[in-house]
């Protein structure tokens, strides 16, 4: 999910910089700090949707530099647990599918790409057999957020699920929702028979 996070925090503006003015200054040194950021609880840091407040300029003796306390909104993305997010699939191989959902890749096993038996093809899709639905490279698909690791903040694991219903390539949730609803035919047949009925009745 996608968030808008005020910090707090001490920024270094070096005297290279003293001649842009001071928003400007601040929030470069902001987005060269913060940029790509990841961390388990902030998330992954996108960009800096606004400074706040800057207090007053601080120079460290033997340093030349100005230090600024100030108060920013970054915009993070956090992946959370049962989260429904819309990506598309970046490569695909005998063992799953990779998800490409923005600012960070995750990882559909081949047993939750689709609720049915699935084969690997040599030209990189995966196949159901029995519904014959087929997932290749670029499919926009719709999954669901099952694991997130941050053991390795600078290499975060999210694994996916795309086996409920509503779930999986765009397409397929259409499909199921035409397969549901009545067909005209039918919806035409019933009040007649219901107006047949009370006829005999009289």
């Amino acid at each position: 999910m996608f968030y808008k996070t005020e910090l707090k925090d001490h920024i270094r503006v070096p005297p290279n910089m003293f001649d842009l003015g001071l928003d400007e200054a601040v929030t470069k040194r902001i987005r060269t700090k913060y940029s790509g950021f990841i961390s388990k609880d902030l998330g992954i840091v996108i960009d800096v949707s606004g400074v706040k407040t800057i207090g007053e300029g601080i120079i460290i003796p033997g340093d030349g530099a100005s230090y600024y306390d100030v108060s920013f909104e970054l915009l993070t993305f956090k992946p959370e647990m049962q989260e429904v997010v819309i990506g598309r699939i970046k490569d695909i191989a005998e063992f799953g599918a990779f998800i490409s959902i923005g600012p960070i890749d995750g990882m559909i096993h081949i047993s939750q790409t689709m609720d049915d038996f699935v084969s690997f093809s040599k030209d990189k899709a995966l196949t159901g057999k029995e519904t014959k639905r087929v997932l290749k490279v670029n499919d926009l698909c719709r999954a669901r957020i099952i694991a997130v690791s941050f053991k390795d903040v600078l290499n975060p694991k999210l694994g996916l699920t795309m086996r409920q219903q509503g779930l999986g390539r765009l397409d397929w949730a259409k499909e199921e929702a035409e397969e549901k609803t009545p067909k005209k035919e039918e919806k035409e047949q019933k009040p007649k028979e219901g107006k047949e009925k009370k006829e005999h009745k009289k």
